[in-house]
């Protein structure tokens, strides 16, 4: 009777599941993907992208000096994008005092404002309600998976080379923590820029020495240009889109992108074409 009397009492004190903690210091693993986070993608680099038409087209007039405008200089990273920046993250999670559960995560990187991940169940927003950088995002857990939803994210884009992402687009978010390593894979589904979701992973380390830094940002005139002008390239004028597929010597037809180039079996249809020649 006296051992089954301290199991019932062990069973009292501990949680009725355990959740996985996500909170501390994180840094950024460039095993995947390295040339495109740092220095980034090449100028008319669609490879493997499920962008359609319109998304082709705005990426064939972007300029990269935009950037240099000022309501660009402080602009932060996006929510779905910000997994990609080389920037450290901090992940710190809000209990409730009470209950002493975990009703929401933090997330902060260099370059971004404070992103809240709610866990009490609250519902999104209507539709017509404020699109932010961060977005408004809920989560549930999926066994030892945490899986975010984020809605009423501002335009942004799906790399740093002109590809955008439409104020409609919402992301989906699977993390998963295994010891010291964190594994985000994000879900990308935009019905205005793709035609197919984009799918991307992204590894961080923990690393307890770690202490994001504060990022005071200052606009200065970094080109002297007349007033009102926004830095682009009128369709069709473009004369930098040939090199990337030109250096690595790709086709071009398979550099510009699209659901079908996501896929092994274009692999064969490459090989099918260049045999045919």
């Amino acid at each position: 009777m006296t051992l089954a009397w301290l199991l019932a009492l062990l069973s009292l004190a501990t949680p009725a599941w355990a959740q996985v903690d996500f909170s501390g210091e994180w840094a950024p693993r460039f095993w995947e993907d390295q040339p495109e986070r740092v220095p980034g993608p090449d100028l008319g680099d669609y490879l493997g992208i499920p962008i359609n038409a319109a998304a082709r087209m705005r990426g064939d007039t972007w300029d990269a000096a935009i950037q240099t405008l000022p309501e660009w200089q402080c602009r932060p990273h996006m929510a779905d994008y910000i997994w990609r920046g080389p920037s450290n993250l901090r992940i710190s999670k809000e209990v409730d005092p009470v209950s002493r559960t975990v009703t929401a995560f933090h997330a902060e990187w260099l370059r971004s404002v404070d992103r809240v991940v709610y866990l009490d169940g609250r519902p999104h927003p209507p539709e017509g309600a404020l699109h932010t950088w961060a977005g408004f995002s809920t989560a549930k857990w999926e066994g030892d998976v945490l899986t975010v939803t984020t809605t009423h994210l501002k335009e942004g884009y799906l790399r740093r080379n002109g590809l955008p992402r439409s104020d409609k687009a919402t992301l989906v978010e699977h993390w998963m923590r295994r010891g010291d390593f964190l594994t985000v894979v994000a879900i990308v589904t935009d019905p205005v820029y793709l035609a197919e979701p984009f799918i991307r992973s992204t590894d961080y380390e923990l690393n307890i020495h770690q202490q994001v830094p504060p990022y005071p940002c200052g606009v200065v005139a970094e080109i002297d240009r007349p007033r009102g002008v926004i830095p682009h390239l009128l369709p069709g004028t473009n004369p930098y889109l040939h090199e990337f597929s030109d250096e690595y010597k790709i086709p071009f037809d398979a550099v510009r992108g699209g659901p079908e180039t996501m896929y092994p079996e274009y692999r064969e249809k490459l090989k099918a074409a260049g045999n045919a020649r």
